[in-house]
């Protein structure tokens, strides 16, 4: 173990990484200047830059560490969004939010997989789509697709539920504000609204804010739970695909049933609401989180093929838009029913 820790064998062992590393370091640099100085997601813009590099992933140099950052570094930008949660944030919205979000979020992924078996795709391509509408979009999509099974179309569906989510959720933030003044939504409920239906975090609190203050504030906290959703969901997909690879008489054994990323997200959480981590620190695990998760996006879109994307035709599409408008009415079902 301690020669394993020596900075030279520490050295040998990142050799054949850094190449493929600043690659989609310089993805997450060059999206995320594009983003603050011109707007647009960040992560689209680096799924994007990362597929027009796509030959770099046939390169030996680089490919290890294009593996590396789309695996490993995507793991640690997952844990570190534990830093964001607290167990207050959580307890502070009393019964009814909580029932909602646990509640659309469980319907969705179960429906996803029903939807997509209905429309001829796979099972497990409507399960990563249904959790991450429900969950936290293209965050939740990494972190979904880390426990599922590997395989020749794995890649693909992840890349296309990234794509899609994202666009939904940046088109949810023109659209849902319109609809909650439209309706004439309190700045609370507005928020609830907001929080329980938009994809992505960013987008949501871009929303949340278009309105009011009050309504951002609601609507951050929403969006958190559904974001703290992903233990209990990774746990379920864990033991679910363990499950399933014992029907199918190959080794469960190398899925672990607790994730290490996903021990560190409840670890992280625990600590945050301890109020263990100062608020500067806090921020820099946000930041550190982000960064991770958009060089890892470029990671994915490097070893994306578009001519193989563009095999797997429309379905996949009219998948996510349904599992969205599900998402959207059944919350505003919900809300009206409660007032």
């Amino acid at each position: 173990m301690a020669s394993m820790l020596h900075p030279g064998a520490l050295v040998e062992r990142a050799r054949p990484l850094y190449q493929g590393i600043l690659v989609c370091l310089l993805i997450a640099l060059a999206s995320t200047f594009i983003a603050d100085h011109y707007g647009g997601p960040t992560l689209l813009y680096a799924l994007l830059f990362g597929m027009a590099v796509h030959f770099l992933s046939e390169q030996s140099g680089c490919r290890p560490g294009i593996e590396f950052t789309a695996r490993t570094i995507l793991r640690l930008g997952v844990a570190l969004l534990g830093a964001r949660i607290t167990v207050d944030q959580v307890t502070a919205l009393g019964v009814v939010p909580l029932a909602l979000v646990i509640a659309s979020v469980t319907l969705l992924i179960i429906s996803g997989g029903f939807i997509a078996r209905r429309l001829g795709l796979s099972r497990d391509l409507g399960l990563l789509t249904g959790g991450s509408v429900a969950i936290c979009g293209a965050s939740a999509a990494l972190a979904l697709s880390s426990v599922m099974p590997k395989n020749t179309e794995s890649e693909r569906h992840l890349i296309l539920t990234v794509v899609g989510v994202t666009t939904l959720s940046t088109i949810a933030m023109v659209l849902y504000p319109i609809i909650a003044t439209a309706l004439g939504l309190s700045d609370h409920t507005a928020g609830i609204f907001l929080g329980a239906t938009i994809h992505d975090v960013a987008q949501v609190v871009g929303a949340g804010y278009m309105i009011s203050d009050a309504t951002g504030d609601t609507s951050t906290i929403i969006k958190l739970l559904r974001v703290a959703m992903l233990v209990p969901v990774v746990l379920a997909f864990t033991l679910l695909y363990r499950q399933s690879r014992r029907s199918d008489g190959t080794a469960a054994s190398r899925i672990p049933l607790l994730p290490a990323f996903l021990v560190a997200f409840i670890v992280l959480v625990a600590i945050n609401s301890a109020g263990w981590i100062p608020s500067g620190l806090a921020q820099g695990m946000e930041t550190a989180s982000r960064w991770c998760l958009v060089a890892a996006i470029g990671a994915l879109g490097v070893k994306t093929s578009v001519q193989k994307l563009a095999e797997m035709g429309w379905r996949p599409v009219a998948l996510m838009v349904i599992e969205t408008l599900a998402l959207l009415i059944g919350v505003l079902s919900v809300l009206s029913i409660i007032g």
